[in-house]
């Protein structure tokens, strides 16, 4: 393949992710107002972010360098547990962040003392 050649298959697939992407995002924008999604399916979009969040966190949580750890010593896994049970108690998102880091943190502390 000489270099020109490349060049144009470069920017041919540049050009297409491009146009495929404004194609898809514009898209809503453009008939946004005219498309009426059927209720069973807003309804299960509103489980989307809830689901994107569980899908990011639960193999954070539950393995550590490819091993599947489920015990006491999983400490992301107990200040997690510690964070949700402040969100259950005090509806609080920042409280909740704020006391998962500090139950993680004094966990850490007390595991590099104790370990």
């Amino acid at each position: 393949m000489t270099e020109f050649e490349q060049w144009i298959y470069v920017w041919t697939a540049i050009i297409g992710v491009s146009l495929t992407t404004l194609l898809t995002r514009g898209s809503f924008i453009l008939f946004g107002s005219q498309l009426r999604l059927p209720k069973i399916v807003d309804k299960a979009l509103a489980y989307a972010p809830a689901c994107a969040l569980a899908a990011i966190m639960v193999p954070d949580l539950l393995w550590f360098k490819g091993q599947f750890h489920l015990d006491a010593a999983n400490l992301r896994l107990l200040a997690a547990c510690a964070a949700a049970l402040v969100f259950f108690i005090s509806r609080s998102l920042v409280l909740t962040i704020v006391m998962g880091m500090v139950a993680f943190s004094v966990l850490r502390l007390w595991a590099t003392w104790v370990l």
